[in-house]
């Protein structure tokens, strides 16, 4: 099989993928239940033989179905499902976590496929060939080899266990009227407090997109003052409360009518900033922290050269927290592949220049395993 042409396959049968999208996303979560079963009861062989059958009908759809990166994908996983049938594997915390990560890729490949997305920024070709090579290698390498595969993939060490953040006291510097810029700022956090009342699925979001934007500002050497980003953090949703909450806290496709007035939400808390003395900074980074490097965001249609760099790291902060919520459904460790995954596959939407200081952060953060 050609792993580069899997790799920048385009769509060709639009409604042969969708049967494909739509009989993943039916097989997905029992493949997860079973995964997350496995870590705790590893040699239930009842539900390692109904993940196997799982996967060989997911395979058998996609082979149906001419959506060939999955069946790539879904064979070594197969295989290596067998081996641990027959006692010649044990199933593991490291093998667990390169299934999630490879399903989580195919969802993600059909995904974009069906969007006209690439996928050669996906790391597919490395995934496959490395679940390839881990189907057939010897069982005293299979631990060795699950995480450099997972980590060749991801960047990243397997994500077993809890990740563990470091300076989550972030300080902040700058000049003028402390006294006033603290009260300022404790004014700004009790409105982040006010926004994140509003959901349960909010609480405690502001301090932890908070604590991952200065950690990448000072990864890359503060560029951006502190203080200006920690108000913008706070306020960036905040023009949300002067929306109904029936458009922004809808559960839902959006009318295009709903999404042109959330697209008015930068502008209200921008606004509030600009009135206050000191804040033009903060007030700048809320108003395009929607822009994206291509100049097809909003609310203005700016492109990289013109986007504040505040903007550019809350872009990918405030998207990174989203995608975690979202998944949030899922296992800790798979919404943060997840959340990772999507990230730096996004080139076009979010600024280069500020991906790698956040994958720095996300490495140091989640420390050695």
């Amino acid at each position: 099989m050609d792993l580069q042409k899997i790799a920048t396959a385009v769509l060709t049968d639009r409604e042969a993928l969708q049967d494909f999208i739509d009989v993943l996303r039916d097989y997905v979560p029992g493949i997860e239940r079973d995964v997350t079963r496995l870590r705790s009861t590893p040699t239930d062989r009842e539900v390692i033989g109904k993940l196997f059958r799982a996967l060989h009908n997911v395979k058998g759809d996609a082979g149906l179905c001419k959506v060939d990166v999955a069946v790539a994908i879904v064979h070594p996983i197969e295989t290596l499902l067998a081996r641990i049938r027959s006692d010649a594997l044990p199933f593991s915390e490291q093998l667990a976590e390169l299934i999630l990560l490879a399903i989580d890729r195919l969802e993600l490949a059909v995904a974009r496929l069906s969007s006209g997305d690439r996928l050669d920024n996906l790391q597919l070709v490395p995934l496959i060939e490395g679940l390839e090579q881990l189907a057939l290698a010897a069982p005293a390498k299979v631990e060795e080899s699950a995480v450099a595969v997972i980590e060749t993939v991801t960047g990243f060490r397997p994500l077993v266990g809890a990740a563990r953040a470091r300076n989550d006291q972030p300080a902040t510097t700058g000049n003028g009227d402390r006294s006033q810029l603290a009260a300022d700022l404790l004014f700004f956090h009790g409105l982040a407090g006010q926004f994140e009342a509003r959901s349960p699925l909010f609480k405690g979001r502001t301090q932890r997109i908070l604590r991952l934007a200065l950690q990448t500002n000072q990864v890359a050497g503060d560029r951006i003052d502190p203080q200006q980003l920690e108000a913008a953090v706070c306020l960036h949703d905040v023009g949300m409360m002067f929306l109904p909450e029936s458009v922004w806290l809808k559960d839902g496709k959006m009318s295009p009518a709903e999404k042109q007035l959330l697209q008015t939400h930068p502008a209200s808390a921008a606004g509030l900033l600009s009135r206050m003395a000191g804040w033009s900074g903060a007030a700048e980074m809320v108003l395009q922290h929607h822009e994206t490097p291509a100049g097809d965001g909003y609310p203005a249609g700016l492109k990289a050269a013109e986007i504040a760099p505040g903007a550019k790291v809350l872009a990918i902060v405030d998207a990174f927290e989203a995608v975690m919520l979202k998944h949030g459904h899922r296992s800790r460790n798979r919404s943060l592949l997840r959340a990772i995954a999507e990230i730096n596959a996004c080139d076009k939407q979010f600024a280069p220049e500020w991906i790698e200081p956040f994958n720095q952060v996300i490495r140091r953060n989640l420390g050695p395993q």
